[in-house]
């Protein structure tokens, strides 16, 4: 179309669109990494800034005589950071190294699962471990809220988890919850001390649902120094798998607290039944209603048999029971004491949950307390010992 001098153009609405619609071909947008250079990992700061910077800007035009020299410079510049020592590189160009503390260090774990600070004491004269839960920080949300309802689970491990769980009382809508409680383990050994950890979870409580699992972390009890307490400030781990090759042919049931003296005044053995801790839980509600049972072995006229009352409910009983043996002192070392746990059920044959046999055959601490209660007459002595689900020549039943 032929347009005369000072007329306009027009374009019909058709045209109009087809120009808007069909611009032609379409091109790829650029990314914003692609105004920057790609340097290999791991190369210094300094490198990379300065070589990114010299990129970037755009460069005065330069005779192709200078070009090459340039170039040969940047390789040079880039190589010599890889291929120098120190001494070589020039001083402008050295990156500080950086150090990476391991206990200020924060994984991905910490700062997603949280934090939590801990004490622990091993009071060795009473056999007790105590564990204060002081606090957690930045807890992973696990409610529709953005909160959590925290509570802390402690374990030792090798042994039966229902029969050594302790557990804080749970908070409510807090992802930083602050406990300041303490949890006490009974009957913990020397031996344990080098063979056992502790095992700390903290979970969250559902009312509807399961208690879910938001992270832990474990302490091998060798790690503590026997009347000296260690504070903890540890980041909070995935759950990690417990070890299922243990050997289960002599598992933990427990613990029992037993008193011997043998009185000169009497002419007997004193056994005294003192208390268990930790027991296996052998009902359905999670716990156990024990008593315990004595024998001084053998027993040709089976009269030696005395029984304590029984606890309900508890996996913890406190039995302060004593018996006594009319024995000579001289004999006493022919003779075996065989103490067991049973587990009280109506209607149906009583359940036996562990035992232990003290006597010059024995082992361990077992020996050692037998023999330490023939040596020192008139002498009360109190040890704590691990309950097993066998005892070798035993007849277990109730």
């Amino acid at each position: 179309m032929t347009l005369r001098k000072g007329e306009k153009m027009t374009i019909s609405i058709q045209e109009h669109m087809a120009i808007d619609v069909c611009p032609g071909p379409i091109k790829p947008i650029k990314q914003i990494s692609d105004y920057f250079p790609r340097f290999p990992r791991g190369l210094p700061a300094a490198v990379g800034r300065s070589s990114a910077l010299r990129s970037a800007v755009s460069q005065p035009s330069v005779s192709p005589a200078e070009a090459p020299r340039e170039e040969d410079e940047d390789v040079d510049h880039l190589f010599g950071a890889y291929g120098t020592t120190p001494a070589e590189q020039p001083a402008k160009h050295q990156a500080p190294e950086e150090v990476v503390d391991p206990e200020g260090y924060e994984s991905d774990d910490c700062t997603t699962l949280g934090t939590l600070d801990f004490s622990l004491l091993y009071d060795q004269e009473n056999n007790a471990l105590h564990c204060t839960i002081n606090k957690a920080k930045g807890l992973k949300p696990m409610d529709h809220n953005g909160l959590a309802d925290p509570y802390v689970k402690l374990h030792l491990l090798p042994g039966a988890s229902k029969a050594n769980k302790l557990r804080t009382k749970t908070l409510h809508n807090t992802l930083n919850p602050t406990w300041n409680e303490t949890l006490t383990y009974y009957g913990i050994t020397d031996e344990d001390m080098i063979r056992k950890t502790l095992r700390i979870s903290v979970c969250d409580e559902d009312k509807f649902r399961h208690n879910e699992f938001i992270g832990e972390t474990r302490i091998p009890l060798k790690k503590l120094k026997p009347n000296q307490t260690k504070n903890f400030s540890i980041c909070l781990e995935k759950q990690l798998p417990i070890d299922k090759t243990e050997d289960k042919s002599l598992e933990e049931r427990g613990r029992i607290l037993i008193s011997l003296k043998y009185s000169s005044q009497k002419q007997g053995l004193l056994v005294g039944i003192i208390r268990c801790a930790h027991l296996a839980a052998m009902d359905a509600n999670g716990y156990s209603d024990p008593y315990v049972k004595t024998y001084l072995k053998p027993d040709e006229d089976k009269k030696s048999k005395h029984k304590t009352a029984v606890k309900k409910k508890t996996l913890n009983p406190e039995f302060n029971e004593e018996f006594c043996y009319e024995i000579k002192h001289g004999d006493l070392a022919k003779k075996t004491l065989e103490v067991t746990v049973w587990d009280y059920d109506i209607g149906k044959s009583n359940d036996f949950i562990g035992g232990v046999v003290l006597g010059i055959n024995a082992k361990g601490e077992r020996l050692k307390h037998w023999f330490d209660c023939l040596k020192n007459k008139d002498k009360k002595i109190e040890r704590w010992h691990t309950l097993t689900n066998e005892l070798p020549g035993a007849v277990l039943s109730d």
